[in-house]
């Protein structure tokens, strides 16, 4: 991809499944070129257990990518997510140095808020700028020109676990690719889902993946608060598994084809065909028993995320509701148990803002890969990130050695 500056690809690595968006910057609008998806076997709860098969799905989704772009991928944009993922609010202060606000009075506020006491095991993955505030007026989006003596920042900073980031780097690596920034996973969902005036309003954006659902509070065009939750899709999935008596595999083809969170609106009459295990007769069930496996978990992930907005003070501010996005969130019922939890309105979040395969990525399970097109579109990073063996310099020079032997 080198010299093509335009191009921009999102890499999605869930725990169910591993999408490259492509996208092509044209002008001020983003087109869609090329999608690939891959099943993702080594990922458990949005952490890489296993890198070999992780990289093996990379490289799939990339070739996939890559033949329906009909372009060659060497730099992504990859998204993380995990319940090692944490987010907290900080504020710093600085004394403003001239007549007026300076681009470098606004870096030393921000480094001034992000000198927190962090952990040697975790690492910073975004500091995002909230508001700026000239001798206490506060609600300012960008203070560069403006008079005052005293610059105040309030920042939100996401961390996460050094060696989780760096593992999702490494896979990307050894799959032949750069990494151009590591991005939240939820962050990105809401460049692509969110409007302009759900952003200003406030609003709850729930990203439901397979191993973890994802959470980000918007108000005021900036982002208030962000919680991983490690509790997916794949809970469902084992869930019919067990009640069921079905293999892992099977349960999740029920789930997709049969699923719903609301058993009282399926008629007694719809049954399901439950395939036995080691060789018994299938079986028919009603599939009421499916809704009513589905709903308490439904409501319990709902509920945990419902806690953790009460524990951060932010009932308050969703005003606009909430938006949900991610493959579970395409359930049957499931915004329909989001609006009696949360009791606030609730719709699915589809990507918008592009062009191109619109018909192929509007799908909330694409909101993801789309978002990391998006926010790489709008921050173009002045770093790639390379995880490369310290030793490579070694075994070149051992291979040398070897092949001057063979020679003489």
């Amino acid at each position: 991809m080198q010299g093509q500056e335009n191009i921009i690809v999102g890499l999605d690595i869930g725990t169910t499944k591993i999408c490259a968006v492509v996208g092509e910057i044209t002008g001020d609008k983003i087109n869609i070129i090329g999608i690939g998806t891959h099943p993702s076997i080594g990922l458990r709860k949005g952490v890489v257990v296993n890198i070999e098969s992780t990289v093996e799905s990379i490289q799939k989704a990339i070739e996939e990518a890559e033949l329906m772009a009909g372009c060659e991928i060497s730099s992504v944009y990859a998204g993380i997510a995990g319940g090692h993922i944490t987010g907290f609010n900080s504020r710093g202060i600085v004394a403003i140095k001239g007549p007026e606000v300076t681009q470098q009075d606004v870096d030393r506020v921000i480094d001034a808020a992000r000198a927190v006491a962090i952990p040697m095991d975790r690492e910073v993955i975004h500091v995002i700028p909230q508001e700026f505030m000239i001798d206490e007026q506060g609600g300012i989006q960008n203070p560069v020109g403006m008079s005052g003596v005293r610059l105040e920042a309030k920042i939100h900073i996401v961390t996460g676990a050094v060696t989780s980031a760096h593992n999702i780097v490494k896979s990307a690596n050894r799959s032949g690719l750069d990494v151009c920034d590591i991005v939240l996973e939820p962050l990105a969902s809401g460049e692509a889902v969110l409007t302009n005036e759900e952003k200003d309003l406030g609003t709850a954006l729930m990203d439901l993946g397979g191993g973890t659902s994802d959470l980000a509070i918007f108000s005021g065009k900036n982002i208030k608060h962000t919680f991983v939750l490690a509790l997916g899709g794949s809970n469902l999935t084992n869930d019919i598994s067990i009640g069921l008596r079905a293999s892992m595999a099977e349960a999740e083809k029920i789930k997709k084809k049969y699923g719903t969170c609301i058993p009282r609106n399926v008629s007694a009459d719809e049954t399901i065909d439950v395939p036995g295990m080691g060789g018994r007769k299938p079986r028919k069930l009603q599939r009421q028993i499916l809704g009513e496996i589905l709903e308490p978990r439904m409501e319990e992930i709902f509920s945990l995320i419902k806690r953790e907005i009460s524990r951060a003070g932010m009932e308050k501010i969703i005003t606009s509701g909430v938006v949900l996005t991610g493959g579970t969130s395409l359930l049957e019922g499931v915004t329909d148990i989001a609006e009696s939890v949360f009791d606030l309105p609730t719709r699915l979040g589809t990507p918008r803002g592009i062009s191109g395969l619109t018909d192929v990525v509007n799908n909330p399970m694409y909101a993801t890969g789309v978002g990391l097109v998006l926010y790489g579109a709008r921050n173009q990073p002045k770093k790639k990130f390379r995880i490369r063996d310290t030793n490579i310099f070694n075994r070149i020079m051992t291979r040398m050695k070897r092949w001057f032997k063979e020679v003489i």
